[in-house]
């Protein structure tokens, strides 16, 4: 019995010394503080709250950083812009109820800054989420701060980005002022409720990316919306705040996401294979990305070279700075919109009506109204609008119509998605487009036609050509291969081009009467022009004339052999089907019997 008290008595006390070490492990109370060196793990081990220094610095800082990764990673940071010079800092729990960093001297470089009515009751936790929370017993354990509220560059798991417009405040990413600094740094990511809600990214306060409004299940106009896995987004309810969150199904992954120092909102993925995290970027990776690089009524498309141009229609408000690469200055209309000239004292009017570009696979300008008006009624809507107010619409089944009224900012072209934008133009210049463009087509397709015609020609020409030569070497070998023999009369023959009857007939005029010269018992005699100017005489054997085929051999043996300056020259025959004809130098001062007998 004795010794069954005595161990009841030992695990009571062990027990009571476990739940007291168990809540030191992840808890700071006002008679617990930490040093440095100290620590503070969350329950599960997730993360750990220190002390730590950051690569190539000697400064000290308070964070919270995930615990179970070999690499130091920091997700937030106490006192990011009144660093420790030494080790003698101490965070705790000060007598007005707030976490404090303080240095050496007992001087505060940071505070949570909250009231509390009850200071001797109040805890700071460190819980799993890596939310680290103060709070006091006699609030039923409602937080007093969170970090969550005030982050510093990284987003985690369950952490929320918000606005909240009625209190006037904002739960928003600063990015750090380098890796080894991370005091505030240039660049901030938030929810901004503009008439639609969407995520930006601002430099110095100035908007210097945004998401594109969002339609109820993505940012409609980022491209990247494969890594939105996961998010949620409260908009548009007025019993709540404009907020972001996220939280992955899959417990397997470690994901957190950083806006860093050069304003790129960066996913990190741990990859426990190689020991590293690696990194992706769902904004913020090209110059068009950038808020308003092609100034107003331009448009960014970065499969282009410049990657600005002026929207259709539209010329560079300064040619000399948009030819440097400077489109900040934008562009600007050359043609009043006919409501514009109509409002001018009616002097535009009979000039016609206005009407809309569509433009394809487009990031909507910033800041558009919204309406509920289903599709096909958007563009009645936007020419209807009072004080030539609409200049551009566009519509996502998520939203309903969105309609711009004054200068048209960050257009963007994508490749794929987006949305089709409808750009307001005086009906002149969507003639001039439909014109220039039959233009084209109409200089292209007569183009097209010369191009064939002239093809066709000269294939015809060329085969022709080929023919002629073909049937001339076949001709000439069946003349003299057949009728001649070997002998060496039949190699002189051989000698002799082959004229086409159809050259020859062309020379003659088709054996024209005015063309002959003469006739004999063997057939009339023409004269004749051959295509490089040489004047010949035609011998074209009759039919009737009873000589055949070896007479009109002889005829060419004999004028063959005997060849002398004051006896015409024989320049060539032809042999097709039953003609066969003799082509003969013309003699232009007559025979020599006009000279001999007068």
């Amino acid at each position: 019995m004795g010794k069954t008290i005595s161990c009841s008595v030992l695990l009571a006390l062990v027990s009571c010394f476990l739940l007291q070490f168990g809540a030191a492990l992840d808890t700071i109370t006002p008679s617990k503080s930490i040093k440095d060196t100290e620590v503070i793990i969350s329950q599960n081990g997730v993360f750990r709250l220190g002390f730590f220094s950051l690569a190539n610095s000697s400064n000290r800082y308070v964070g919270i950083l995930y615990h179970q990764i070999p690499v130091q990673t920091v997700v937030w940071v106490a006192n990011r812009n009144r660093p420790l010079k030494d080790s003698s800092g101490i965070l705790n729990i000060s007598d007005d109820g707030n976490l404090a960093v303080l240095n050496g001297k007992n001087e505060i470089l940071w505070s949570s800054n909250v009231n509390n009515t009850a200071p001797s009751t109040t805890t700071a936790q460190l819980r799993d989420s890596g939310n680290l929370v103060l709070s006091n017993g006699d609030d039923a354990g409602s937080s007093l701060w969170e970090s969550f509220e005030d982050p510093s560059n990284a987003f985690i798991e369950t952490m929320e980005i918000s606005t909240d417009v009625k209190k006037g405040r904002k739960v928003e990413l600063k990015s750090w002022k380098s890796i080894d600094d991370p005091s505030d740094g240039n660049f901030s990511l938030g929810i901004e409720p503009f008439n639609i809600t969407e995520l930006v990214i601002r430099n110095n306060n100035q908007l210097y990316f945004r998401s594109g409004p969002w339609n109820g299940n993505i940012f409609k106009i980022l491209m990247y919306t494969d890594y939105l896995d996961g998010f949620e987004v409260v908009a548009d309810n007025p019993q709540q705040p404009d907020s972001m969150t996220y939280e992955f199904s899959n417990e397997s992954m470690l994901i957190y996401y950083e806006l860093d120092s050069q304003g790129k909102f960066v996913e990190r993925e741990w990859d426990a294979g190689k020991g590293e995290w690696s990194k992706n970027y769902p904004v913020i990776q090209i110059d068009c990305d950038v808020y308003g690089k092609c100034g107003a009524f331009g448009i960014c498309d970065s499969t282009k070279e410049p990657i600005c141009s002026c929207l259709k229609r539209i010329k560079p408000r300064n040619i000399e700075e948009w030819s440097r690469g400077n489109w900040s200055s934008g562009c600007i209309r050359t043609t009043l919109l006919q409501c514009e000239r109509d409002n001018n004292n009616g002097s535009g009017a009979g000039q016609g009506d206005d009407g809309f570009l569509e433009m394809k696979m487009m990031k909507v300008p910033a800041f558009p109204a919204r309406s509920s008006i289903i599709n096909g009624e958007c563009k009645d809507q936007c020419m209807n609008m009072k004080n030539c107010s609409c200049v551009a619409y566009a519509y996502d089944s998520g939203i309903g119509c969105m309609v711009w009224s004054g200068d048209l900012i960050d257009v963007q072209k994508f490749s794929t998605g987006g949305v089709d934008l409808y750009i307001r133009l005086p009906s002149s210049e969507l003639d001039k487009g439909k014109s220039s463009k039959i233009i084209v087509i109409t200089t292209v397709i007569a183009g097209i036609v010369v191009i064939t015609i002239s093809a066709l020609f000269l294939w015809r020409r060329m085969a022709k050509h080929k023919g002629r030569n073909k049937k001339r070497k076949q001709i000439k070998h069946q003349f003299c291969s057949e009728n001649i023999g070997e002998n060496s009369i039949g190699v002189k023959l051989q000698q002799l081009p082959i004229i086409n009857f159809e050259e020859i007939a062309t020379a003659t005029n088709n054996f024209n009467h005015a063309k002959k010269l003469g006739q004999g018992s063997f057939g009339p005699v023409y004269r004749g022009t051959l295509d490089d100017g040489k004047e010949i005489a035609v011998k074209r054997l009759s039919k009737a004339s009873g000589q055949g085929l070896e007479e009109f051999m002889n005829e060419v043996v004999v004028i063959s052999k005997l060849q002398h300056r004051n006896l015409v020259r024989l320049l060539g025959c032809c042999v097709e089907g039953e003609e066969k004809i003799l082509v003969y130098e013309y003699m232009p001062n007559k025979s020599l019997d006009t000279f001999l007998f007068g």
